[in-house]
């Protein structure tokens, strides 16, 4: 029994992170085949998503709030799921935006960047499926690495795509709007680079 009590975080951890991909994939799934006229509709099914994670993070958060021994440190615990609903949160955050701003037309480098943020996304899943066992997995400190290494990826497209952007757009109003998105996405990948640390942090601390 205290074993399956263990391993209940690091699942949820799991199951969390699983929400935040299933909304990567639904972004560049949307910016892939854009269609400006069924963003409502997009939006709709972004926001179950992160509906349904919102209803994880508070079922976890009232069991830890029934518990006396956890696996790790209680602070450690709620910073990892406020870090990967901050991930989700954020992807969806970019959905809006494309709504808020009425983007007609995705741009190629932007796409570029969505599919970095899934790629971090599924990397990240991968590491927490490994997190539950941090002491004597041979993987999750590669997952980490993978997770750094797309982030800096991101970092450097979204520089590159900002000064495109500001280079050949001559609608000051496009310019504006892009500008917003462009940063939104690049919040997601420092998001994603977040969740990574304080897996890492946790290993420094317990080792």
């Amino acid at each position: 029994m205290a074993r399956k009590k263990n391993n209940y975080y690091f699942k949820i951890f799991v199951e969390l992170l699983d929400y935040s991909c299933q909304a990567a994939k639904l972004l560049v799934e949307v910016m892939t085949d854009y269609h400006p006229e069924e963003l409502e509709q997009r939006m709709e099914e972004m926001h179950e998503i992160e509906h349904s994670a919102d209803l994880a993070k508070h079922q976890m958060m009232e069991q830890l709030a029934r518990e006396f021994i956890t696996p790790i440190e209680r602070e450690d615990i709620m910073l990892m799921a406020d870090f990967i609903d901050n991930v989700t949160d954020t992807i969806e955050d970019v959905l809006m935006r494309l709504y808020m701003f009425n983007i007609t037309v995705i741009r190629k480098d932007a796409l570029e960047v969505a599919s970095i943020i899934a790629q971090c996304c599924e990397e990240l899943k991968k590491a927490l499926e490994e997190f539950g066992n941090f002491r004597k997995s041979k993987t999750l400190h590669k997952h980490i690495v993978e997770v750094n290494r797309l982030e800096e990826v991101g970092d450097k497209l979204y520089t590159e795509a900002t000064r495109r952007l500001y280079v050949s757009e001559m609608n000051p109003v496009a310019v504006a709007a892009w500008t917003h998105v462009f940063h939104i996405l690049e919040k997601a990948c420092d998001a994603c680079e977040d969740v990574s640390d304080v897996i890492e942090s946790v290993m420094m601390k317990n080792s």
